[in-house]
């Protein structure tokens, strides 16, 4: 038993979200239970509520180059204020608990052969410290037995950030912003990202992967977010944890 473990047993760790016991995860039961699962019917390649989960109009005349998409939560509260701890403010501790989401999302679904987290460019990781997609793809990977590949792809423009940008201007600021010089040929591959909004880097990084001859790619995300004024995916959605 090492020190952590020994720690965690005399001082159970607190749950990030209410400040209760939590046991052995990060977050309680009940905080786990109230998260905005995504369980309503959704578009299968991008992951936005369709009546029974048909594809979209927006994949049916522009298909991005991922084949599909699980998206574990919806992009509310309290994830609006989670994923930003973590991106913005090093609060490291937020990963495990949202990779813990995603592998239980996951864990019925079949394996790919690696996981490839969303590159962040150099400067970009020198400036955080950390890429926030690599440490939630690595519990990820630890969960479900997948090998997480860190060398395959990387971001060789320091884009912009895209918050803000109508759909066409984030199409052209990521366009030509990754490059793959691993051997992916055949490889079924899973990108791990934090949040999809429109998926337009996600897009441009599956093109990417499939030109160095990937066989597929689908994206895992830990949330979606939705339309303005969508009403089709209540934030009271049936959870999958029963406190």
């Amino acid at each position: 038993m090492n020190i952590r473990s020994i720690f965690n047993r005399l001082i159970p760790p607190a749950c990030l979200l209410c400040g209760a016991p939590a046991g052995t995860e990060r977050l309680c039961a009940g905080c786990l239970a109230d998260l905005p699962w995504h369980t309503q019917p959704q578009c299968p390649q991008c992951a936005l509520p369709t009546p029974g989960g048909e594809r979209c109009g927006a994949c049916l005349k522009h298909p991005p180059a991922f084949e599909r998409t699980i998206a574990a939560l919806a992009y509310a509260f309290p994830l609006d204020r989670m994923i930003p701890r973590l991106k913005y403010h090093g609060q490291l501790a937020v990963a495990p608990a949202l990779g813990e989401c995603l592998a239980h999302a996951l864990a019925s679904m079949p394996r790919p052969d690696r996981l490839i987290a969303m590159p962040l460019h150099a400067q970009r990781i020198r400036e955080r410290g950390f890429n926030h997609a690599s440490e939630i793809a690595r519990v990820v990977a630890q969960r479900l037995g997948v090998p997480l590949d860190t060398a395959s792809c990387r971001r060789i423009r320091d884009t912009p950030p895209q918050m803000g940008l109508k759909h066409d201007a984030r199409r052209r600021n990521v366009r030509g912003a990754f490059a793959c010089s691993g051997d992916v040929r055949g490889q079924r591959i899973a990108l791990v990202d934090d949040v999809m909004t429109t998926g337009t880097s996600l897009d441009e990084l599956a093109k990417t992967l499939r030109q160095a001859g990937a066989e597929s790619v689908e994206t895992w995300l830990v949330a979606r977010t939705l339309p303005r004024g969508d009403a089709a995916w209540p934030v009271s959605a049936p959870s999958p944890f029963q406190p």
